[in-house]
């Protein structure tokens, strides 16, 4: 299989649909001033939350800061989100690289592109936002740390979604004890990044949001399930799931405490449940809205 990262950007689109809180959702589009706002997005990808918002009727008038450190998440942000704007019935113009006009008589979103890493980009003083948008980001950067200069970004709200938090199920189970201890490592495989992280992010973020002074404004479990149905996968989520167990595979594949043989085979009876329409994932995560 060819594994894209922008194809699995893409794929989760409709398993994030689901696992986003609405309480916490409906809380931050309720705080917020009225439109048009400057909305900044870390860690942004292609472009999938500013489609989300937009889609889900809320997001009508902004100027759009998409911030990632992925060459390849940008250029395709900029393709991407021209091709579904026209299709969504949007006028799209382009004017270079790295902007976009999304309108039409209600809708009124120009969109920067940025090449960043998230810090550099913090360094080059922005002008701050009216909501920091961070998806599936935290649980990828140290902790609390990284949080007083990600709240510089702005001046009102954050909005912190898809936070990973320490449980994952993958059914039906194969064999308890490898099963265990393959979920084990991989969470631990998560608190060993060079670059920070943490496989409880989602619980600790309480502590550590309320050691830096934010205002926790709602919180709530933003997890991913997925499952078949009728014996397939609704939208691209078989793609996703193999994306998932290409994680696995990254992460593990020659972990001294794991025996060869037996992890290639778990992975290949893995895979083919996806393809057999037979594979429950299930990740604990938390979404949070925080006044810095």
């Amino acid at each position: 299989m060819d594994y894209s990262f922008q194809h699995y950007l893409l794929a989760k689109q409709s398993v994030d649909d689901r696992a986003l809180n609405r309480p916490v959702y409906e809380q931050m589009t309720a705080s917020l001033p009225v439109q048009p706002l400057r909305i900044i997005e870390v860690g942004a990808g292609i472009g999938t939350m500013l489609a989300r918002l937009v889609r889900w009727g809320w997001l009508k008038q902004a100027d759009y800061v998409l911030v990632d450190e992925m060459t390849e998440n940008i250029a395709y942000a900029a393709d991407w989100l021209s091709r579904w704007g026209t299709e969504t019935g949007l006028s799209v113009e382009r004017d270079g690289a790295d902007r976009l006009r999304l309108f039409d008589p209600s809708h009124e979103i120009r969109v920067s592109l940025v090449r960043a890493d998230v810090f550099d980009f913090i360094r080059s003083q922005p002008a701050p936002a009216d909501l920091l948008i961070a998806h599936a980001v935290l649980d990828l950067l140290p902790l609390p740390a990284s949080l007083p200069p990600l709240f510089s970004l702005t001046k009102n709200l954050a909005w912190l979604t898809v936070n990973f938090d320490g449980l994952t199920s993958l059914e039906p189970i194969l064999g308890p004890e490898l099963d265990s201890e393959i979920e084990r490592l991989y969470h631990r495989s998560m608190d060993a990044r060079p670059s920070g992280g943490d496989s409880q992010c989602g619980r600790h973020l309480f502590s550590h949001l309320r050691a830096v002074g934010a205002d926790l404004l709602s919180a709530g479990a933003s997890d991913w399930v997925v499952h078949p149905v009728n014996g397939s996968y609704p939208a691209d989520e078989a793609y996703f799931l193999q994306f998932i167990l290409h994680f696995f595979e990254e992460s593990l594949s020659g972990h001294p405490e794991l025996d060869p043989a037996a992890f290639s085979a778990w992975l290949a009876e893995r895979r083919a449940q996806v393809e057999r329409g037979e594979l429950v994932y299930i990740a604990h995560q938390m979404d949070f809205l925080v006044q810095p």
